[in-house]
């Protein structure tokens, strides 16, 4: 098993490797004195992955109970958010009680927000069954839901006990869903490793897809124990998401997540290398792996329709937003632009 620690002010392990649900009971009771433990699950996921993390926490002493809730980012709401707090307080769970998320980002970030909000926090640990949420999304903290006014509005930083990234769990991921994970990875490697961008270009990751995982589970970690609340650094981790959350906004939430960031990865790419702040090369070679992983590299939405969606970015303050900006491949910048100029921006960027 691999094992990357995160030292925030909730230190966990990251663990990977391949067979964890069947282990979850005894990785998680040495972490907690909790007597229940409520499995929060999306609806495929249940039949798959459920019972076996359901005897394996029952094994080690817990008293399951299980709330499953509808998948896709359409049901990241307010609504399912309390139908989680609701189930909760129906079965009496108290503070010292655990919550677990089994399945993808949406589930994770719900989940997490309910254990962080509920009887003002209970315990919780993510356990990820895609490759995206194992990439990205579980690690750091991040929880919450949309509201209509746009994406990830409500939440807060609130850190798992553990995460238990079990491998086995991507085989069943339909290839879509896989390659939406990818996305992260390459966004990780343009922020920080070129030497792990060469080889995603040699289609290197499934041999070593424990090594790779842990790579950037370990720069993510880095960066949330320097910054751990976004006041600086972290912002980083966003390289591709505004325009990516503007092209996902635009569609109704039906261009997945990871399809999302790699269009806004290529969009600010070609950007930067018209206004001189990237090189060509490095632009060409970003928006050249993202098509091999085939992966959308053009937004089918209008650069005026993007600009709106841009106005509930998180990342926006007053008049400007910050957009993450690649320098060169393995080397990203954090640049306040003048809202306005945004327009321009994802004109560059080939937004039609």
């Amino acid at each position: 098993m691999t094992s990357v620690h995160i030292n925030a002010s909730q230190p966990y392990d990251v663990m990977i490797a391949p067979g964890l649900l069947e282990r979850a009971g005894e990785l998680l009771r040495p972490l907690t004195g909790a007597e229940r433990a409520a499995v929060v699950c999306g609806e495929l996921v249940y039949p798959l992955y459920a019972g076996r993390l359901v005897s394996a926490l029952e094994g080690a002493g817990f008293h399951v109970f299980v709330k499953t809730i509808p998948p896709g980012e359409e049901h990241k709401t307010l609504q399912t958010y309390g139908e989680i707090l609701s189930f909760l307080c129906e079965n009496e769970f108290d503070r010292g009680d655990l919550v677990v998320a089994l399945g993808g980002g949406v589930t994770g970030d719900l989940a997490g927000f309910a254990a962080a909000s509920y009887r003002r926090g209970c315990g919780f640990a993510a356990v990820p069954t895609t490759l995206i949420a194992a990439a990205d999304a579980s690690v750091g903290g991040k929880t919450g839901f949309d509201l209509p006014g746009g994406k990830n509005q409500a939440g807060c930083i609130y850190q798992p006990l553990a995460v238990l990234c079990d491998t086995e769990t991507f085989s069943t991921l339909p290839e879509r869903e896989l390659r939406c994970g990818l996305a992260e990875i390459v966004k990780t490697a343009v922020l920080f490793d070129r030497a792990l961008f060469d080889d995603l270009k040699r289609g290197c990751f499934l041999s070593r897809m424990d090594e790779v995982l842990a790579k950037c589970v370990a720069y993510k970690g880095a960066i949330v124990e320097r910054d751990e609340f976004e006041r600086g650094e972290r912002r980083l981790l966003n390289l591709g998401h505004s325009f990516g959350h503007a092209v996902e906004r635009c569609s109704g939430y039906t261009v997945p997540h990871g399809e999302a960031v790699a269009i806004g990865l290529a969009m600010i790419a070609r950007a930067a290398a018209v206004r001189g702040r990237c090189g060509e090369t490095d632009a060409r070679e970003i928006v050249a792996l993202l098509r091999a992983l085939a992966l959308p590299t053009q937004s089918p939405f209008s650069a005026e329709a993007l600009f709106e969606a841009l106005k509930s970015d998180k990342k926006r303050a007053g008049g400007t937003i910050c957009l993450v900006v690649p320098c060169a491949i393995g080397r990203c910048e954090l640049l306040d632009v003048p809202f306005a100029e945004t327009l321009d921006w994802l004109r560059d960027g080939g937004a039609l």
